[in-house]
């Protein structure tokens, strides 16, 4: 052990003083803990719901809800293409009184 007397006293304080200090931080998480289980045991374990659950989630657009973006709807409609006929090309045309007769 080098040094005076001194400086060997005012070493065993500083090594006293950190463990002191050590001690004190693990009690104050200790007690922080058993509080917050405390709590956590006196609470609602299963609270009811504030809304309805759906079937299906519904996705969703943050930007369209902010009013940014344009909304889209949910489910996009078929164009037609060269491929599937038009609805009017399977309609035969109108027959008249005079074709009937």
């Amino acid at each position: 052990m080098a040094g005076t007397r001194a400086e060997r006293f005012q070493r065993l304080q500083v090594g006293l003083l950190g463990i002191a200090a050590m001690v004190l931080l693990v009690g104050l998480a200790d007690a922080i803990s058993s509080r917050a289980q405390l709590t956590q045991e006196a609470a609602v374990p299963e609270a009811a719901p504030t809304t309805e659950p759906s079937d299906v989630a519904t996705p969703r657009d943050p930007l369209a809800e902010a009013g940014v973006a344009p909304e889209l709807p949910a489910e996009p409609t078929p164009s037609p293409t060269a491929a599937t006929p038009n609805a009017e090309d399977d309609v035969p045309p109108p027959v008249s009184n005079a074709q009937l007769q």
